[in-house]
């Protein structure tokens, strides 16, 4: 393959839940001629991992929880498209139940990144 494997489970996931939200971008495209809202969600819900793998290059832990916090936003406005998607009618249920889940998971593992890098600070 192209692309390595990524190293951590965030990463992973950031990226299956970026795949899953570029498909339902073109599905909303193609199917129900959605376009405005299906480039929002698109906008934030890959921004998560591009975010996440940004902070990598972090020039200093305060830069590295910036930018997860910035990732973070992002999981939360992704949650509201999905929610407005689903009471529009553009995505049903099941489809939106499985993205808020994922994103949901996200926003947890970012949290607890940030929580980690946090209380090394703290003891610094």
């Amino acid at each position: 393959m192209i692309f390595e494997k990524k190293n951590t489970i965030i990463e992973e996931k950031a990226m299956a839940f970026a795949v899953k939200v570029v498909q339902l971008k073109q599905q909303l495209n193609q199917n129900q001629h959605e376009y405005n809202m299906a480039d929002q969600i698109q906008r934030a819900g890959t921004a998560i991992g591009a975010l996440y793998g940004e902070a990598h290059f972090a020039e200093s832990d305060a830069d590295f929880i910036h930018k997860l916090k910035i990732a973070l936003k992002e999981c939360h406005e992704t949650l509201y498209w999905l929610e407005l998607l689903y009471k529009t009618e553009y995505l049903p249920e099941d489809k939106c139940q499985e993205l808020y889940d994922a994103c949901i998971e996200l926003r947890k593992l970012l949290s607890a990144s940030v929580n980690t890098i946090s209380r090394k600070q703290e003891t610094k």
